[in-house]
């Protein structure tokens, strides 16, 4: 019987795939680490090849020798990286440029020169920042010239990596979901399709790209050389909006944060199209027979990733799960700061030339300190970001996290203290994967929406209430804005 959903999960240092069962129960997982390249500083490079030979792997391994059984794939991908392939050859043509990567800044520090800032938000929601693929596109199509000879003969292809994935498992359908393609600078937020004035903008030649469809229902199809059988595609959402899903935020107002290799903060904010003043970002959240559920959006670039930078670049830890008992080894961090600005800062300073800074360091700062600083550097972001969404008339109320990050009971508690409200954490941490089994499972017909999805596939959470006195969250916040000046 074909009750269970197939899970690819498309992330930024490694790639899922997992068995959900109707109910939410986790099945199975395979997992493989993606190849980081930084061919420069700035730089930040996957092999779109490798993406999808390891994420063929992992669902050859999960689904094994019964792929009757599956009843959907759901897809859930690191949104903005850019990946260009060949039409005629099925095959990548240049390496993926990921969604942290710098290298088109004085591109975008051009158009701002230009004044196109104030309309290109208007029309999508975002900013003019290298975060988002757009500027990507063209940077590979002004420097590439394999892209651009692909593009002069027309068969050039680009996408985001849903958009790839897919395109190999049905071998030809080229399509992007609603909520991925809301994070290319080339849709507008009330456009069905790509935008040819936006295109002609950044010159990125409409032909290219792919087909904008809704976020779950019967998408493509999975031929059988892939794993073994004929699987509908029934979910596409980029991560952010997958783990906003999993987290059940699908009411106005309700907010989640997930802490993984960035942080980053939806909430949900129904069918009006979201305008900030705040330099955050409006997004789409969900779309479904070409109706759309929209988000406001915050996005720190790092936040897993500093503690992998201690990890392997600093040589400070020997494993993310050492700096929970770091933190709690030692009563505060001895004044140190850490502004984790590796690839600039997000919203909603939107400073692409930003670098990390540590200050407040002295003779009796040790691994300790430092290690507690980074955790606390979590919080300190996403202060900043509590502020701007209540500036733009959505404050919150309560904080559901998720991502990695969030299974470090310290810095659960400390986004409470620093935040002075409620911080929620689901006991099933993975709501980017469950997110996409929800889409997928209510696109295939196992459940009738996704309030039903909810209900059936969430489970239990806990709660972390506020503990810390206004004056200490006072003085931290005061050296975090020394630090950050300096950033």
């Amino acid at each position: 019987m074909a009750d269970r959903i197939l899970v690819l999960d498309a992330g930024t240092t490694s790639t899922r795939a997992m068995i959900f069962a109707p109910d939410g129960t986790l099945e199975g997982v395979a997992q493989a680490e993606l190849t980081q390249h930084y061919p420069r500083p700035g730089w930040v490079e996957h092999d779109a090849g490798e993406i999808w030979e390891k994420m063929l792997s992992c669902a050859r391994e999960v689904v094994g020798d019964v792929p009757d059984r599956i009843a959907a794939i759901g897809i859930t991908n690191q949104r903005e990286t850019v990946v260009a392939w060949d039409r005629d050859t099925g095959e990548p043509i240049a390496r993926a440029i990921v969604w942290q990567d710098r290298r088109t800044a004085e591109f975008c520090a051009g158009m701002k020169d230009y004044g196109h800032e104030p309309e290109v938000q208007r029309r999508t929601g975002l900013l003019l920042d290298p975060y988002f693929s757009g500027t990507k596109m063209r940077w590979m199509l002004d420097h590439d010239e394999a892209v651009r000879g692909a593009a002069e003969k027309g068969t050039l292809a680009f996408g985001t990596v849903e958009s790839w994935l897919v395109y190999k498992l049905s071998g030809g359908a080229h399509l992007t979901d609603a909520s991925n393609a809301s994070r290319t600078l080339l849709l507008a937020l009330d456009g069905a399709q790509f935008d040819e004035d936006l295109g002609e903008l950044f010159g990125v030649p409409r032909a290219a790209l792919p087909e904008v469809v809704d976020t779950h229902g019967r998408l493509a199809e999975c031929h059988t050389d892939c794993l073994g059988a004929a699987i509908p595609i029934c979910g596409l959402a980029g991560d952010q909006q997958s783990a906003t899903i999993g987290q059940g935020c699908l009411a106005f107002g309700e907010t989640k944060a997930t802490y993984g290799t960035g942080a980053f903060v939806l909430t949900n904010k129904g069918q009006d199209i979201p305008r900030s003043d705040n330099r955050l970002l409006g997004t789409v959240l969900y779309q479904e027979a070409g109706q759309r559920t929209y988000a406001i959006e915050g996005a720190c670039f790092v936040a897993g990733s500093l503690v992998q930078y201690l990890r392997d670049q600093l040589g400070l830890i020997g494993s993310a799960a050492e700096t929970e008992a770091l933190a709690r080894s030692i009563e505060d961090s001895g004044e140190v700061v850490i502004v984790p600005a590796l690839a600039g800062l997000g919203a909603p300073h939107w400073a692409p030339g930003a670098r990390g800074v540590i200050s407040g360091l002295s003779f009796a700062s040790g691994r300790a300190q430092i290690a507690r600083a980074a955790l606390e550097a979590m919080a300190h972001q996403t202060h900043d970001l509590a502020s701007a969404f209540a500036a733009d008339g959505a404050p919150w109320s309560r904080l559901r996290i998720d991502g990695g990050m969030s299974a470090n009971d310290w810095m659960a508690q400390d986004l409470a203290d620093m935040l002075d409200i409620e911080v929620e954490r689901p006991d099933f941490v993975e709501t980017t994967a469950l997110g996409a089994a929800m889409l997928a499972a209510v696109g295939c017909g196992m459940h009738a929406g996704l309030e039903a999805a909810a209900k059936a596939m969430r489970g239990g959470a806990r709660c972390f209430a506020p503990q810390m006195e206004e004056e200490v969250r006072e003085a931290r916040l005061a050296r975090y804005a020394k630090a950050l000046a300096a950033a």
